[in-house]
């Protein structure tokens, strides 16, 4: 019967504990959106704009967006559609322009589309941003030194707090000159940049510790 009991107040505690450590991150993410910008088929391989490590950072895109439906908090997609002229990926009405199949949308998450490298740039993100009352910006996707970094930058001066899945995003060579920077030194540059000054921009942390709330 001792043992019974003792067995039976251990579990007792141990949800108790479980109990206690989910309310402590649901108050930890109150306030909270998912921000996924532009995991879209063409930046895949076999896609038009074939990013470095894309299905990686899609992955890991994957994971962050069951961690927000599993707490049920809100997700926001961002869709760029290409419209300027001499646009070779993103064209409307293209396989290439869909959000890859990793991060679907599932009904009722928003989904917004914009034109123009910052989310925030004649879309309605800011009004639905506050809509919700959200504070606290929680931010995956591509390209990490375009639309990441541009709407990650607009995000701040408009008073919200970002963090970015630094694993959840990818970009692709760039050249300098005649140079060739290599997406490995890109997506380093652009996160430690936007990480500077004490986080001033952004936190950026890697998935895994993000989904385990280190």
């Amino acid at each position: 019967m001792k043992n019974l009991l003792k067995s039976t107040l251990t579990l007792c505690l141990a949800l108790l504990s479980l109990i206690s450590m989910n309310a402590q991150q649901k108050r930890k993410m109150e306030n909270t959106a998912l921000l996924i910008i532009d995991v879209q088929n063409d930046y895949f391989p076999g896609g038009k704009m074939t990013l470095e490590g894309a299905e990686q950072a899609g992955k890991n895109a994957q994971q962050v967006l069951e961690y927000f439906r599993k707490n049920d908090l809100p997700v926001i997609h961002i869709r760029h559609i290409s419209t300027n002229e001499g646009a070779a990926f993103f064209l409307p009405g293209t396989s290439g322009a869909e959000i890859h199949a990793l991060v679907s949308p599932s009904i009722g998450e928003k989904v917004i589309e914009k034109h123009f490298p910052n989310s925030f740039r004649d879309t309605d993100l800011l009004k639905y941003l506050q809509s919700e009352k959200i504070k606290n910006l929680v931010i995956a996707g591509m390209m990490t030194d375009v639309c990441v970094e541009s709407t990650t930058r607009a995000s701040f001066d408009l008073g919200f707090n970002n963090i970015i899945i630094g694993d959840a995003t990818a970009t692709r060579d760039r050249e300098l000159n005649g140079q060739v920077v290599k997406a490995s030194e890109v997506q380093k540059s652009f996160l430690a940049g936007i990480s500077a000054l004490g986080n001033l921009y952004a936190s950026v942390v890697n998935t895994q510790d993000f989904v385990k709330g280190k």
